[in-house]
């Protein structure tokens, strides 16, 4: 079934790309609204829906329809993970913080370390 859909979906969507190519653009005749003569204006009247129109809509519901069914089919069913089988690993041991080294006797205790002060500004 599933194969029968995509076959479909691809038949489709390479027959709607040749029947949109084939059909002629709206403003083919665009000159014939500027004085040049012709029997359709580019805002004028479209006339009846054409033989190419009906079937390009045609083609356009067969595409939508495949798509969402082939999306529906792709959705559904086993849904597994290649994940599935496997085990979270196991947290690891919490650490606790590296003492600080010992200063050696007689030596004065550590200072924190100071940012160096901004320069000043250039006198003008």
């Amino acid at each position: 079934m599933y194969y029968a859909i995509v076959f479909l979906h691809v038949f489709v969507s390479i027959a709607m790309i040749g029947i949109v190519l084939l059909q002629s653009g709206k403003g083919a005749e665009m000159g014939a609204s500027f004085g040049a003569g012709g029997s359709q204006t580019v805002f004028g009247a479209s006339g009846g829906n054409t033989f190419m129109n009906k079937l390009t809509t045609g083609a356009a519901i067969i595409f939508m329809l495949t798509s969402l069914s082939l999306a529906h089919l792709s959705s559904s069913g086993n849904s597994s993970s290649i994940m599935s089988g496997k085990k979270a690993p196991a947290a690891p041991a919490q650490q606790s913080a590296p003492a600080a080294p010992a200063a050696p006797q007689g030596a004065a205790p550590a200072q924190p370390m100071q940012a160096p002060a901004a320069p000043a500004a250039p006198v003008k």
